[in-house]
């Protein structure tokens, strides 16, 4: 129903969209994704902040109501907006590229190119580089650039990691490397095609941009993108989004498999399974959540609703983090709902008070004190860049007009200084809302198809063994059979196969496809493919009859020896003993093959029955267990008939053994138990000349590094060899955003008796809470107990602020102990304390000194605490608690009174 208000709304965006000169624009960007919605190219619901248009959701550029969600046009759009607007479409990354070729045969391949980027020179590139020009082996240069975290330049990497300095002050070759890399790094490197950006000409490109020919072919200009849009050229972005390939494989496997015709479009987005299956933490394959850090998110806001998931989308990114203790713990009632005037309440109520988007703060500026949407946005933008003079100047022009709305003077400046420091974290809610409908959208699919929703994410990861891996884990916790490539029942892709189970009963399977296979091309696949379909039974029978059939134009004995070691030939015998014939049975298909080609017909082809097969002769050794799944793993990049790790778990059945999967940042500085296989080693020597390790631990569910430093290598160095099977007992650390377990001690599974158990019980897998109650058991009493007072200190950099709080946070947790720590953070002429919920420490001379070199020896008061209370009776005038900050770890920080 079109109220007055729509109405009112939709010819204000009209008016606006018509005095600033773009319905072109927007006719343009209508005209492709209308082409792509009518050939059946996915397209997004939107992106940024276009979704706060009614003009481009009633166009169907956008299918995300912005009066719904409370979006607002002037966010996207406003008169006082020099810039030219931005439309950002994501399309699914197959069918991209077949709308930017309809655009450019629209308006002619002399108007439309894709816009160069210019790749620089990052440190591990850099390094690299030089080691090939100085002709150094890969391995040894390889092995220095892995040890430069990344997105860090080099003379960082050499402050913070020490094997890395190890190695530059120990090897000459090594030192040249990095001093002539040092110069190199962040100098252009090479010319590539933007991922996204397209620009359309009114006149040919030529009479504005130079332009080239890409490595594809593509025709790219030679300005990069924000010099295009200096000269006043349009730019587009056309994204590729996987996760519409995905939904869109999903279902069309739906229609297949159970002749049900889905429309994602009309998907329930406040369905109960959706948010069953977020408040669980299954976030594996869902868009935006699967991560570590979003995944702990996702589970501490426990989303019941649409406007829930809305927010986490915001909360999960850098800056909206450091606000989402205060929104959890209003959610589920931990902290009161405070508004500081009554007009807020509408704007804020569905943030349980917290200021978390830009457009809230737009609407406030406008309700509270009249300002104009336009004027919000300025504001909004002022705010962001954070410019005293202009701060100073709004914030008088808002106390006047919420002083002029009859709100106090002093309350006034409160609320400006509060949506002041709100506005440099707040997100853009439109790209928020458009974000969280996919995520919605894949966990109601993963939710009701898992089997057909999983096949499509495993087919769309296919070319990357580790998450390919991940997926794999991911259906055997949801007890989805993942069955081995098979040639006579694989396709291309991984598939949806239905299998008799039991009478008149059938499960549905994930059957791998072919093109998870290394070494092996699609078009060996078509080929495979095409020879199995013109078979009488559509099946080879043994491998000779394989080798007679498929093209050897397209299929060559490389392929198939993977395709064996895969376990794709099973179905036509012994691994070992395939490999031991192949040679001689791609001979003789390729003898009969000739013979067909001349003409040359025998008795046999005359009646239609097959050639007779030549003896079956193999002196094969029969292999083991282990070789066969080495070959698999070699063949696919992991195990999917079985795992070594999985006999090891049998073994120790009743052992505290948690999961890879399991260990999360909140875990840091706590002692677990691992069980796993080493799957790689290197080798770093240290300052002092020792050896230390890190080596690759696997599970059944993921992988992690193990860092082995000196003392420990010496006295395990016998049992840290590639291939073994072995528990560790090691301490969590993070480093690089990545967990890294710090090696204690190893014990290789087989060497010695396991614990004595039931046979039949199998092995526990810790819980995350279990594993912190555990490792707070094992402290033992600390000889003294404190309390550790570290004072904090606002800069002019809040991102500084809060690295150091974050380096502060896992300074702490790498010293676990009986000792208490507060917090106290500036709050206006005093401070407020934070108590650290769960973060007691060891206090030590170690400890002392890493805070102090983070935040100055003025920071750190410690005292004897004379019993196990910490010291909350802190008095003084810092107000009522401050805001905690989210870590990253799923943990809050609770407030009290400052002193």
């Amino acid at each position: 129903m079109i109220t007055p208000e729509i109405e009112e709304r939709l010819q204000h965006e009209l008016n606006v969209i018509e005095r600033m000169g773009f319905p072109s624009y927007f006719l343009v960007v209508w005209d492709f994704v209308e082409y792509a919605r009518k050939h059946s190219v996915p397209v997004g619901p939107g992106r940024g902040s276009a979704a706060g248009s009614i003009v481009a959701y009633c166009l169907g550029i956008t299918s995300i109501d912005p009066l719904r969600h409370n979006l607002i046009f002037e966010r996207f759009l406003n008169p006082d907006r020099i810039s030219m607007p931005d439309i950002d479409m994501d399309f699914a990354d197959d069918g991209r590229d077949e709308v930017i070729r309809y655009v450019t045969e629209k308006y002619g391949s002399d108007h439309v190119a894709q816009i160069i980027t210019f790749g620089t020179m990052a440190a591990r590139a850099a390094v690299r580089d030089v080691g090939r020009a100085l002709g150094l082996p890969y391995g040894m240069v390889d092995q220095v650039a892995k040890l430069i975290p990344q997105n860090t330049e080099i003379e960082k990497a050499l402050e913070t990691v020490p094997e890395l300095m190890a190695m530059y002050n120990g090897q000459q070759e090594i030192k040249q490397v990095i001093d002539v890399a040092r110069k190199l790094e962040g100098g252009a490197r090479h010319a590539s095609t933007h991922a996204a950006g397209v620009v359309i000409s009114r006149n040919p490109l030529a009479d504005h941009v130079p332009l080239a020919k890409a490595s594809r072919g593509e025709i790219v200009t030679q300005y990069q993108m924000h010099i295009l849009e200096k000269i006043g050229l349009l730019k587009m972005d056309f994204l590729g989004l996987s996760t519409l390939t995905i939904m869109h494989r999903t279902i069309d496997l739906i229609e297949q498999n159970r002749g049900i015709h889905l429309d994602l479009d009309k998907i329930p987005l406040e369905d109960p399974s959706i948010y069953k299956i977020l408040c669980d933490g299954n976030t594996v394959g869902i868009f935006q959540l699967e991560g570590g850090m979003t995944k702990r998110m996702t589970i501490d806001v426990k989303p019941n609703c649409f406007d829930d998931v809305t927010a986490l989308m915001a909360l999960i990114r850098p800056g909206p983090m450091a606000m989402a203790p205060d929104y959890i713990q209003r959610k589920h009632g931990q902290l009161p709902i405070e508004y500081m005037h009554p007009d807020m309440e509408p704007i804020l109520k569905e943030t349980y008070g917290v200021a978390l988007y830009q457009e809230q703060v737009m609407r406030i500026a406008n309700v509270l004190a009249g300002y104009s949407m336009s004027e919000a946005d300025a504001l909004r933008k002022a705010m962001g860049k954070k410019l005293p003079e202009e701060m100073k100047k709004q914030g008088t022009r808002f106390v006047s007009g919420a002083t002029e709305r009859g709100i106090k003077p002093k309350l006034a400046q409160e609320i400006f200084d509060l949506i002041e420091r709100f506005a440099g974290y707040g997100f853009n809610k439109a790209h928020s809302a458009a974000y969280a409908v996919i995520a919605c959208q894949t966990s109601y699919l993963k939710a009701n198809y898992p089997v057909e929703y999983m096949t499509a994410v495993l087919t769309s990861e296919q070319s990357n063994s580790e998450k390919v891996a991940v997926a794999v884990a991911e259906c055997r916790r949801m007890g989805i059979e993942v069955l081995q490539p098979d040639v006579n029942k694989s396709m291309v892709d991984f598939t949806v196969e239905r299998r008799e189970k039991g009478i008149a009963q059938w499960v549905d399977s994930v059957r791998f496809g072919m093109a998870a296979v290394k070494n092996v091309g699609l078009n060996a696949i078509e080929a495979i493919i095409s020879a199995r379909e013109q078979t009488p039974g559509k099946a080879f029978q043994s491998l000779e009859h394989f080798c007679e059939l498929v093209d050897w134009h397209q299929v060559n004995r490389r392929m198939v020896e993977s395709l064996i070691k895969a376990g794709a030939m099973d179905c036509l015998g012994d691994r070992a003993e395939l490999l031991d014939r192949l040679e001689q049975a791609i001979g003789c298909g390729q003898k009969t093959q000739r013979a067909r080609d001349a003409g040359q017909s025998s008795l046999f082809d005359v009646f239609e029955q097959p050639l007779p097969e030549p003896a079956k002769v193999s002196s094969a050794q029969p292999v083991s267990g282990k070789v066969l799944l080495a070959w698999e793993k070699e063949a696919l990049g992991l195990y999917v008939s079985a795992h070594p790790v999985a006999h090891a778990l049998d073994s120790l059945s009743g052992a505290n053994i948690i999961s890879i999967a399991d260990l999360t940042p909140d875990m840091t500085g706590q002692q677990v138990c691992v069980a796993g296989m080493l799957t790689s080693m290197r080798s770093i020597p240290t300052k002092k000349g020792q050896t230390m390790v890190i080596a690759t631990l696997e599970d059944m569910e993921g992988t992690v590094e193990l860092v082995a430093f000196p003392e420990c290598y010496e006295r395990n160095k016998d049992l840290l060899q590639e291939d073994n099977v072995v528990t560790a007992e090691a301490k969590v650390d993070v480093r690089n955003d990545s967990i890294q377990l710090i090696c204690q001690s190893i014990r290789v599974i087989g060497a010695e008796e396991p614990p004595q158990a039931e046979p039949s019980r199998a092995p526990r897998l810790l819980s995350v809470q279990e594993s912190n109650n555990s490792a707070a058991r094992s402290r033992g009493p600390a000889l003294m107990k404190y309390l550790l007072k570290i004072y904090l200190t606002n800069s002019e950099d809040l991102n500084e602020d809060i690295r150091k709080m974050q380096e502060l946070d896992k300074i702490l947790r790498r010293h676990p102990g009986e000792s208490y720590v507060n917090l106290y953070v500036p709050n206006g002429s005093g401070y407020t304390c934070l108590q650290p919920y769960g973060l007691d420490v060891s206090y030590c001379e170690e400890l002392e000194a890493e805070i102090i070199d983070l935040l100055g020896t003025e920071s750190l008061r410690a005292e004897q605490s004379p019993d196990d209370t910490p010291d909350n009776a802190v008095n003084g005038n810092g107000g009522n608690g401050g805001n905690g900050h989210y870590n990253g770890n799923g943990r809050s920080y609770s407030n009290g009174r400052g002193k």
